[in-house]
């Protein structure tokens, strides 16, 4: 029987447990920083940081992951119609700020406050500057309405989180990261944790086995530094 590692991380190294013999909830180790080369180091391996505030920072890597293969998304025809009627008007990586703090202020369901804490916002910003974090930004008559940020490692995106002001307008934003996803050839779109909104848009959940050994394969092509806009 495999035991289970649920360990500190030492804040002078940057080296995890490894994540296959972590529990289902996929608790894999707490403590640290979210200084840009851990971070970089847990996505390699398939691991996040999500913790509330006042909690020490817990790094997860669950069992199934949620995926979506970017030749397997699903357009349902009311969005079909709304793509066709261009009323969004959609931008990459020219307000990651403004879509990563929409995304920690937004209301969600059976959700008490955000884990999109301060030093979360500042983190992945400086991710953003060093070219590995980006946002899809959908506009409506020049206001910012919906849009999603993530990291880009290898052939693989991380997606963290999405926004939506009006209907419909965070569904145009997964809409454009896929086309940019098959434009880049990246293996999968990482969802994380399941959701009946992505679901519907054709994510699954896959054996987190199987998501290593495909993570393993995605980190090892190149990848897309840099401003995508």
């Amino acid at each position: 029987m495999r035991e289970l590692i649920i360990s500190k991380i030492d804040k002078y190294s940057y080296i995890f447990p490894d994540p296959r013999y972590s529990s289902k909830e996929g608790l894999v180790a707490f403590g640290g920083d979210l200084s840009p080369n851990r971070l970089l180091s847990a996505y390699k391996k398939g691991i996040f940081p999500w913790y509330s505030e006042g909690d020490p920072i817990l790094w997860w890597s669950p069992d199934p992951r949620f995926v979506l293969y970017p030749d397997s998304l699903k357009i349902s025809r009311s969005l079909k119609k709304t793509l066709k009627k261009n009323i969004f008007e959609i931008k990459v990586d020219t307000n990651f700020y403004e879509v990563i703090k929409n995304c920690s202020q937004i209301k969600r369901k059976n959700q008490e406050g955000t884990w999109i804490l301060p030093e979360i916002i500042e983190a992945f910003v400086n991710l953003h500057e060093m070219g590995f974090a980006h946002s899809i930004e959908v506009y409506k008559d020049s206001e910012l309405v919906g849009g999603l940020y993530g990291i880009s490692l290898g052939a693989a995106f991380f997606g963290e989180s999405m926004f939506s002001k009006v209907s419909d307008a965070s569904k145009v934003a997964l809409v454009k990261l896929v086309e940019i996803s098959k434009k880049f050839e990246f293996d999968f779109i990482d969802c994380q944790i399941p959701s009946d909104h992505l679901k519907r848009m054709g994510a699954i959940e896959i054996d987190r086995n199987r998501f290593l050994d495909e993570l393993e394969i995605a980190m090892q092509k190149p990848g897309k530094v840099g401003k995508w806009n």
